[in-house]
């Protein structure tokens, strides 16, 4: 017999486990009212400048311009990691390492787990967003 899901407890939102809740809460620190809509603010820019740098870095591997590509995931290492997009701050981490030593094109698995990730944390900050 197939057990049932207990639906009687809301399923745990997708960002929980793409974005981290310690990383949120600084956040929402700065403006604990919500008066001057920070969080918001702070999420929708990140949103923009995610879509943007995503497809800088998909530009950047497909024309092997690597200095393009490290540019990319320079900016977007250090902003992920403000809004606890952990782990897409890693992956930018990563590459920009990996950058120093091997070709761009060495590091195609690396840049598909960043387009992966991009995308992950992308709906887990649109899923954050008031509608």
């Amino acid at each position: 017999m197939l057990a049932m899901p207990d639906l009687s407890q809301p399923s745990p939102r997708p960002a929980a486990a793409v974005l981290d809740a310690a990383s949120l809460q600084r956040l929402h620190e700065l403006d604990p009212q919500g008066t001057n809509r920070v969080v918001e603010r702070v999420l929708r820019t990140f949103e923009g400048s995610l879509q943007r740098l995503l497809a800088q870095a998909a530009q950047a591997a497909v024309a092997g311009d690597a200095e393009a590509a490290r540019h990319a995931v320079h900016t977007l290492k250090s902003s992920s990691a403000s809004v606890g997009a952990l782990a897409l701050s890693r992956c930018c981490s990563d590459i920009e390492q990996q950058l120093r030593t091997q070709p761009l094109a060495a590091l195609q698995g690396l840049l598909d787990e960043l387009q992966h990730e991009g995308q992950r944390v992308l709906q887990a900050v649109r899923d954050q967003l008031p509608d």
